[in-house]
């Protein structure tokens, strides 16, 4: 059968629509019918055309979806516009790939067992996202179950299954109603609609007040609306100091309204505790006597260095500073490829000589956790939050609550920002905790456990908040045992795709 114009517009409006039920178009309910055209048109044709069509979707979804990349090393980075693009063609490109695998697997496996393709349809997108959460430096950015993050009855089930789950039942949905579409059946589409209705049933019943406990307290997060246009390097010790003061007012005003842990975004005032520089020694000295006078504990994010072999070592660091002058750090493990460090230096060295955006950071080499009183946190830093196999594993170390700092200041007012916000309330529901997430220039908010948003900033505006958080020691299914359902996935993915390809032989032979 040959394409028509007909299935590349399907197929494009498909993904493109997918893209739309994110932030900051938030059309979520999109995503319970973007994916229909594009399952009908690819059960059609077979698995080299499949392909072709899932990729011309692939590159439609991802790139509405992160539009805003080009800007970032264009402006921040130095680089031309023309490589700039060029950069982001390249990764919708690669991106793109996941859903052409996606619907190269599905029609393989329909040719095959055309019936049990479409039950299988949502293991096989759940595989693909898990694959790509994980492949290379991973970059789960995107995942369909992601833009129902203020779905709230719905995303409950994160806490049993992790993100994955809502993508499944997503997908799952869609996959039966072409389905019954196809073979005229009404069942496979209402046993599907009946899993919907538990799945927000479940989620109701499980939504409760966020009722405070004995060792309840009040956070605050300092939001600075520091530009990211500063280069630390070029300004003046006048400027420094400016902001510094402004944190310090901010912090000020939180321990006023009762704030005992204050948390700053990412980098957002150059500090380092572990530099000898007398600029440095002096807010140390600044940011002690604050914790002493007011008795409460403050997590920054600072620079740290250190010195092993005979190198340096640079570290993007949340370091938590306590009353009694005793600090943590936690080095960030999951680096941002191409901006924080340069991933396979000897195929990608020549971006580097490019640009001064790119880092020599040190990758941290474990989960290490704060104390609060007598409560632990953990605080995975900007990107990571993205990585629900990562947050998890703070909480299933110890973690009562978690943190999150990030600067998002270097994508301005674009979707980024409030995609990357999205994703830390499905880090909250998934592990049934609290979240406290700082950003330089926005979003910060107060999550709790059940993605309720207690408080929420704008956009490039200077301010704080304080909000009583309740710590938990519970633990979640998905906290105690992780990606149960995608390893799942991937093993009926490639077993099912095994046997299509052993009984597609048999057949021709």
């Amino acid at each position: 059968m040959r394409i028509k114009i007909r299935d590349v517009f399907l197929v494009i409006a498909s993904g493109a629509s997918t893209a739309f039920a994110f932030p900051k178009f938030n059309l979520s309910f999109l995503a319970w019918i973007s994916l229909i055209p594009l399952l009908f048109v690819i059960i059609k044709f077979k698995p080299g055309k499949a392909f072709f069509l899932g990729f011309l979707a692939g590159i439609s979804y991802n790139a509405v979806l992160i539009y805003w990349i080009p800007a970032v090393p264009a402006h921040y980075g130095n680089l031309s516009y023309g490589f700039s693009f060029l950069i982001y063609v390249v990764f919708v490109l690669f991106l793109a790939l996941y859903w052409g695998g996606f619907c190269l697997t599905l029609s393989k496996i329909h040719q095959s067992f055309p019936k049990s393709a479409f039950v299988l349809s949502p293991f096989i997108w759940v595989a693909s996202e898990y694959i790509l959460t994980h492949l290379l430096t991973g970059f789960p950015w995107g995942l369909l179950g992601s833009s129902q993050y203020q779905n709230l009855p719905f995303i409950q089930m994160a806490s049993v299954t992790g993100v994955y789950g809502l993508s499944f039942v997503i997908v799952f949905f869609q996959s039966m109603f072409v389905f019954s579409m196809k073979y005229r059946k009404k069942a496979p589409f209402f046993i599907a609609l009946g899993l919907l209705i538990l799945v927000y049933i479940g989620g109701f019943l499980s939504m409760k007040e966020s009722s405070l406990n004995e060792n309840s307290f009040k956070g605050a997060v300092i939001q600075g609306n520091v530009s990211s246009d500063i280069y630390w390097n070029s300004i003046t010790t006048e400027e420094i100091q400016n902001l510094f003061r402004r944190h310090m007012e901010l912090s000020h005003k939180a321990y006023q309204e009762g704030a005992q842990l204050i948390i700053w975004p990412e980098f957002s005032v150059p500090l380092c505790f572990s530099c000898f520089q007398a600029f440095y020694q002096g807010y140390k000295a600044n940011l002690f006597q604050f914790v002493q006078d007011t008795g409460s504990t403050l997590l920054l994010g600072t620079n740290e260095v250190a010195s092993s072999d005979g190198e340096m070592h640079y570290y993007n660091t949340a370091l938590c500073l306590r009353p009694d002058l005793s600090t943590t750090q936690y080095h960030k493990m999951h680096l941002v490829p191409f901006g924080e460090y340069t991933p396979y230096k000897t195929i990608f060295s020549f971006i580097e000589k490019m640009t001064h955006a790119i880092g020599d950071i040190t990758p941290g080499k474990k989960q290490t956790l704060h104390k609060f009183d007598s409560l632990l946190f953990g605080s995975p830093i900007c990107y990571e939050i993205i990585f629900p196999d990562l947050v998890r594993k703070f909480v299933k170390k110890g973690a009562h609550f978690l943190v999150t700092i990030t600067n998002d200041g270097w994508y301005g007012k674009s979707s980024a920002p409030y995609q990357h916000f999205s994703m830390a309330v499905l880090r909250a529901v998934e592990n049934r905790r609290f979240l406290l997430r700082a950003a330089t220039t926005g979003v910060s908010g107060i999550i709790d456990p059940y993605g309720r948003l207690l408080h929420k900033s704008e956009m490039m505006t200077m301010t704080y908040f304080a909000g009583k958080i309740a710590p938990s020691k519970k633990l979640t299914f998905y906290t105690k045992y992780g990606d149960v359902l995608p390893l799942l996935s991937l093993t009926f993915s490639l077993l099912f795709f095994i046997l299509a390809m052993i009984k597609r032989t048999r057949e021709r032979n």
